[in-house]
């Protein structure tokens, strides 16, 4: 008796090469990112402490907003550097960045409290797992076998 199953019934998996795996993470942070300061909109007196030039780490000032820019323009960018960046530099770069990035959230994490952060705590916990998988696949970058 036949079987139901025939070849033609499995999809194809391509691999993922590193690069595009690299950049998924990184907009996957970013998506993080964003919906954690948006949602952050929602806690009560927030936007009231906003107007009034308060954000989460002290006085809101023209420059802290460019720093903060700055700060998240990285992560931005780095969602097209790691498809054009060449492989040393792409390995060692999304080290790097991934490593600050981790950093940072761990900081995040351990300085929110309150029941009303609780989801700022649980993303900081996914971004931390995303920037670690970012480290964690720059650093298993697959080497090419060169042969004479």
């Amino acid at each position: 008796m036949a079987s139901n199953r025939s070849k033609n019934n499995y999809l194809e998996n391509f691999p993922t090469g590193v690069k595009i795996k690299l950049s998924a993470l990184w907009v996957s942070v970013m998506f993080c990112y964003v919906y954690g300061d948006f949602f952050s909109l929602f806690v009560p007196d927030r936007i009231q402490k906003l107007i009034d030039g308060h954000s989460g780490i002290g006085t809101t000032t023209p420059h802290s907003l460019l720093a903060f820019a700055m700060l998240m323009t990285i992560p931005s960018l780095m969602i097209f550097l790691s498809l054009v960046l060449k492989p040393n530099i792409n390995r060692w770069v999304n080290i790097g960045i991934g490593g600050l990035f981790t950093l940072i959230m761990i900081l995040i994490l351990v300085t929110t409290n309150g029941k009303w952060m609780i989801f700022y705590g649980y993303l900081a916990v996914i971004e931390i797992i995303l920037t670690s998988l970012i480290i964690y696949y720059a650093w298993k970058w697959p080497k090419q076998m060169i042969t004479n």
